[in-house]
């Protein structure tokens, strides 16, 4: 009987895992356009705010009286502002604002949230009653009422606008997460823990905890876009970042509303920013619901 050889022997190609999560990438992106479109607009957004030093033709400070209100030209993409301010440079500068009032604010309202729904489904019925009444009365006023609340209470400022958003987030999270904590309470194999002794911390933690994750990144991903409206909103009343800092909000207020008319540039591309990005993460938010929902995979 002949032996094999080497030569003879099947060869069996070797896949890069690289190019396996390439393949898998762009089978997502097939399955779900608009959450790749998604993430390429986040993706942009992100990278403006992290190289606007790069990207930025000017510096956003820097005040030119012989450009007063210019049109938008080669020199200046998207025009000047009444101090001769480029608008692309703080539109670019403003990305960074919003992304960092969205990302501390949206940590916030989760850190806070988590902890108190996970109290609220296991702490009793006179805690559960208590918190829950304590979030309708945050509900039952409007969040932009609120938020000018709080930030006149702790003066205008950046730090402050994360705060209130961060806290006016709380209640909604923590009501998802009670949500989902009190429907995973009730499967066997909780009721299977407890009666093998095991204690509730164990229990939240190994097995309610992680269940509860998904909701609440979803809800985190879609409170971006929220908090960055906020913060556009506080700042156009003049109580978010304060000036000379470039903020989309505040180039909506004050030169964008005088001079409307005569330079109607000032209003119109910090709106678009505001609503692309508002866009790209409400979008990114209801494309990863449809992803880590098991009830929506299918449809």
């Amino acid at each position: 009987m002949a032996s094999t050889t080497t030569a003879e022997m099947p060869m069996f190609e070797v896949v890069p895992a690289q190019k396996t999560r390439w393949q898998r990438a762009r089978r997502l992106a097939r399955r779900n356009p608009t959450g790749a479109f998604a993430m390429v607009l986040l993706v942009f957004l992100i990278v403006v705010a992290l190289f606007a030093p790069v990207i930025a033709t000017h510096d956003p400070f820097s005040l030119n009286s012989t450009a007063v209100l210019a049109p938008p030209s080669g020199e200046h993409y998207f025009g000047t502002d009444n101090l001769g301010r480029d608008a692309y440079s703080r539109i670019v500068y403003g990305a960074r604002i919003s992304l960092y009032v969205g990302i501390l604010s949206v940590a916030l309202s989760t850190g806070l949230g988590v902890p108190v729904g996970l109290i609220s489904a296991f702490a009793g019925k006179k805690v559960d009653y208590i918190i829950q009444r304590f979030n309708d009365a945050m509900f039952a006023f409007p969040t932009i009422i609120l938020a000018l609340a709080i930030v006149a209470a702790l003066g205008k400022g950046v730090t402050q606008v994360i705060i209130a958003v961060g806290v006016l987030g709380a209640p909604r999270t923590s009501r998802v997460v009670r949500a989902s904590a009190l429907g995973i309470m009730s499967m066997p194999y909780i009721e299977a823990a407890r009666c093998m002794g095991a204690p509730s911390a164990r229990i939240i933690f190994r097995h309610v905890l992680p269940n509860v994750l998904a909701p609440v990144v979803v809800l985190a991903s879609a409170g971006f876009g929220g908090a960055i409206l906020a913060e556009a909103s506080l700042s156009f009343l003049g109580l978010g970042t304060p000036a000379p800092q470039p903020s989309w909000g505040g180039m909506l207020s004050g030169a964008a509303q005088q001079f409307v008319r005569s330079a109607p540039w000032l209003a119109i591309f910090p709106g678009l920013a505001i609503s692309a990005a508002v866009f790209a993460f409400n979008l990114f938010g209801d494309s990863l619901r449809d992803i880590l929902d098991p009830r929506l995979r299918g449809s």
